[in-house]
């Protein structure tokens, strides 16, 4: 078989608030050391799968600096690679991507110039870890045209996903994207494998088709059940969309975990990473550490408990950290408290400041808020002894002086971020 993975990372990540005011959701930071994408790359290899395509558009610049030349990923050798496809402007037939379905529209020209038996269509936005064989066999054993992976989630969220019904063969016989009221707890995992004369048919149908939207969940996969042969491949393992701020939080506390559902520790399945060289961490005299993950270059005098450090954080004397992720060089000055925050790249806490403070839980709904979290952008100052509370929202670049007093209430934001 010979497999070309395609890896849609090019969404706005809106639902990701401030963590997307600067960068592709792809992109951003998880676990400390990782970016999300690391993880649909690190499944393509370690599947071997090596000729990659990743879609970008939105904000890419620290995207496509992460990839690179895919050494991290052992995608820069000979026949291999990972090619980066952003839209471009120039001939009639191209534009900013439409949808998910137009992004690979306009890139047939890169599927079809690798002659692929199979088109691998991936999210660039999800966690998990998964060989991509077994659904390739599947796909193979059932002659399909389309094969869908899929997993159960709780009825409940069921509205969030594109739901299937299948036969007992496995045969999808009904599709909906997002309904009001699910049949079926079985969910699209965005994961997808394409015959590839097919891919181009329905591709090809849905460009002049002027109803449509252009993506694969509301236009694509519907129009499909019945004109094609379209399975199902059931995933059981974990698998998270951290599309959400909850969900990203989430997913980063699962980590914390004494069994841990996703093990980053599994030496037979690696996610590999672009990591810059760091110091070891340093854990000083008075330092409390407990069910937290620290990346290089921290340095830890105060206490951190079930939070994530991302490399170079510097927690300082009788700084508190609990129930946090704390991104890339951001520093808490002695004294602060940061409770259930989610903390952006080269951050100022100030001293004595206390985030997440107080049990007022109003909501934000600017930021869609509501469980206490605080999130603070990238490059903002915290002012000292400031009280900012739950379900607050610090835009990046904020300094001192944007702060109208000490005391900020829950459910307030600081600065400008897009509406949802």
């Amino acid at each position: 078989m010979r497999t070309v993975a395609m890896i849609l990372a090019g969404g706005k990540g809106t639902r990701l608030s401030i963590l997307t005011q600067k960068r592709a959701k792809p992109a951003v930071p998880f676990a400390g050391k990782y970016r999300i994408i690391d993880f649909a790359l690190s499944n393509c290899v370690n599947s071997g799968i090596y000729l990659v395509g990743v879609c970008t558009q939105f904000r890419p610049r620290s995207l496509h600096e992460h990839i690179g030349s895919g050494a991290p990923w052992d995608l820069n050798g000979f026949h291999r690679g990972v090619w980066i496809l952003t839209p471009y402007l120039g001939r009639a037939d191209s534009d900013w991507y439409q949808g998910t379905a137009d992004a690979i529209y306009q890139n047939l020209d890169f599927i079809e110039h690798h002659r692929p038996t199979h088109v691998l269509i991936l999210a660039g936005d999800h966690i998990y870890k998964m060989n991509y064989n077994p659904m390739l066999l599947l796909h193979v054993e059932k002659n399909a045209d389309l094969t869908i992976a899929a997993l159960p989630v709780p009825l409940e969220e069921a509205s969030r996903f594109g739901i299937l019904e299948t036969d007992e063969d496995g045969r999808v016989v009904c599709f909906e994207e997002k309904p009001i009221r699910p049949r079926s707890n079985l969910a699209s995992m965005g994961i997808y494998v394409f015959r590839p004369e097919v891919l181009r048919e329905a591709l090809l149908e849905d460009a002049h088709n002027s109803e449509s939207t252009h993506d694969f969940g509301k236009d694509i996969i519907p129009r499909m059940i019945d004109a094609y042969r379209v399975y199902a491949y059931r995933f059981s393992s974990y698998w998270v969309d951290v599309g959400t701020v909850q969900a990203y939080w989430e997913a980063h506390m699962d980590l914390l975990a004494d069994n841990p559902p996703l093990d980053l520790h599994d030496r037979e399945w690696v996610i590999h990473t672009r990591s810059e060289e760091r110091p070891p961490v340093n854990i000083r005299t008075g330092a409390h550490v407990a069910h937290s993950l620290i990346s290089d270059g921290c340095i830890i005098e105060g206490t951190v408990e079930y939070s994530v450090l991302s490399p170079g954080v510097r927690v300082k004397r009788g700084a508190v950290v609990r129930y946090s992720v704390i991104m890339t060089d951001a520093v808490i000055e002695p004294g602060a408290m940061v409770d259930r925050c989610i903390v952006d790249k080269n951050v100022v806490v100030g001293a004595e400041a206390h985030l997440g403070y107080g049990m007022d839980y109003s909501p934000n709904r600017l930021g869609d808020l509501s469980s206490g979290l605080t999130l603070v952008g990238k490059n903002a100052i915290i002012p000292p002894n400031t009280r900012i509370g739950r379900n607050c929202i610090i835009s990046g670049d904020i300094t001192p002086e944007d702060f109208p007093d000490f005391h900020l209430p829950s459910g307030t934001t600081v600065g400008v971020i897009a509406p949802l």
